[in-house]
């Protein structure tokens, strides 16, 4: 089966995500810095400081990989939960805890982005990056989303875009599978190991659209940032009371 059609439904594409992210989890972070030219970090940053002020408050990192997002919303001293569906990743995570003596003021478990395991209005603030492109069922992780936030609780999400040009988003998806399949080949010896990104965006609504399911799902104020022009973007919603 070609990777296209793997990703092609939910069924399919829910076991695919699970073994590529355990098999990349060891280069994850070298992945992020090549594929972005350096400024995966800034841009994390970018999304923490939109956040506003968290000292004191709950913070939920969904698709937390190694920890980036948890940890620097951990500085600024909130309480925070990384989920991750990949073991390997939280394993790495916890070592990277123990290495910046965060421990007590971050907390890292394995979950499902479509299933959360915390308690309705839990959390003042949900940080995901890269991580709803990812899921099988983009609805429902939006849903799970709004039900664990506090009334005016706001997700703050940094992903890839799906241009709306034609010209520019050939080109995107062209570098992206020229540049990750030399990459999987390099890291993994298989080309079609980080061609999944290209893949997984040819299938993403875009942020336009996003924005508008985030509105469909009871968010306010849901917008979005333009990040490397447009290229990719950082979403802001805001939970609307009782929804």
């Amino acid at each position: 089966m070609s990777l296209r059609e793997a990703i092609s439904t939910p069924a399919g594409k829910a076991p695919y995500v699970r073994r590529l992210f355990h098999t990349i989890a060891d280069h994850y972070d070298l992945i992020t810095v090549l594929l972005s030219y350096g400024q995966d970090r800034r841009w994390k940053r970018r999304l923490i400081d939109l956040a506003g002020p968290l000292d004191g408050r709950i913070v939920l990192d969904l698709a937390c990989g190694t920890g980036d997002l948890a940890f620097l919303a951990s500085r600024g001293g909130a309480r925070v939960t990384g989920l991750d569906i990949t073991s390997r990743m939280i394993e790495l995570a916890h070592l990277r805890a123990a290495a910046e003596s965060a421990s007590r003021s971050v907390h890292f478990v394995l979950g499902d982005m479509l299933a959360l395991p915390f308690a309705a209005r839990s959390v003042d603030v949900v940080t995901t990056g890269y991580g709803l492109r990812n899921v099988p069922i983009l609805e429902r992780s939006i849903g799970e989303i709004r039900r664990v936030l506090k009334d005016g609780g706001m997700l703050l999400s940094l992903d890839f875009n799906r241009p709306e040009n034609a010209l520019v988003r050939m080109a995107y998806h062209g570098y992206l599978t020229v540049v990750g399949g030399a990459l999987g080949l390099l890291l993994h010896r298989n080309a079609d190991t980080y061609r999944y990104i290209p893949e997984s965006i040819r299938r993403y609504p875009g942020a336009t659209r996003v924005t508008e399911l985030l509105r469909l799902e009871g968010f306010s104020d849901a917008r979005w940032q333009r990040v490397l022009g447009g290229l990719m973007a950082i979403h802001i919603a805001k939970k609307d009371a009782g929804a």
